[in-house]
């Protein structure tokens, strides 16, 4: 979603709505913002160097993604997914994923695939690393990239706004330095499409995919959160 910047919205040198936005969801991808977290006006501007009028344009972007609820007399909040979003969203990822993995199995096979064998090793050494909010970020990255060898835009536009939501769902029940999304499924799925068994990457991809559902619990977020720290302090 594009949008045009108001003259008065954006100061001189400061990011814009787009790259606010950006900032946001990464934050929210890395776990840094919790479900439920208030992104208060007045800190963000401090923080990005900008006025209300992009903050609040970077909130209807993200709003559009489903990332960011916008509530009356309230302000704007990291959205906070209900039992049946997680359910509806990973019903829409299966569908999508399985067909993915089925035509990528019927393809060029390892050529296309020795990136996604990368991104698994980064995955990897994040989590041998503790950098846990890399993990989370290359976990999702995972799906997103494997989806985009199919060359349609339309499907990977798709999947990435699925995935996002899905690692904001992840944070309402994963302890710190955990995650359902494992690097050792991703591999197993990678090889069985190396080898060019559409069924089995079908089942793992399945398997892997129902046990991250699962592991979705309806827990209360915190809603308390300084964007000054979660940011680093400035733009």
């Amino acid at each position: 979603m594009q949008i045009m910047n108001e003259p008065d919205s954006v100061l001189p040198g400061s990011p814009g709505p787009e790259a606010i936005a950006e900032r946001i969801r990464t934050a929210i991808l890395e776990h840094r913002l919790a479900p439920g977290a208030k992104l208060t006006e007045a800190q963000l501007c401090d923080v990005f160097g900008a006025k209300r009028g992009a903050i609040r344009q970077a909130f209807a972007l993200l709003a559009t993604d489903k990332l960011v609820e916008l509530e009356p007399n309230r302000g704007a909040f990291v959205a906070s997914p209900t039992l049946q979003d997680v359910h509806e969203v990973f019903e829409m990822r299966r569908i999508i994923e399985l067909a993915v993995v089925e035509r990528l199995a019927g393809g060029p096979g390892a050529r296309r695939l020795k990136g996604i064998a990368a991104l698994i090793d980064k995955e990897r050494n994040a989590f041998e690393r503790r950098d846990f909010p890399s993990w989370i970020r290359l976990s999702g990255e995972f799906h997103t990239e494997l989806a985009a060898l199919m060359g349609n835009a339309t499907l990977s536009e798709c999947l990435d706004g699925l995935v996002a939501r899905s690692t904001l769902m992840s944070s309402l029940y994963e302890s710190h330095g955990r995650s359902a999304c494992s690097f050792d499924d991703h591999a197993d799925i990678v090889a069985a499409l190396e080898a060019g068994e559409a069924k089995r990457a079908m089942e793992l991809m399945s398997h892997h995919l129902q046990h991250v559902e699962l592991r979705m619990l309806d827990r209360p977020a915190q809603g308390a959160v300084d964007l000054r720290e979660v940011f680093g302090g400035g733009a």
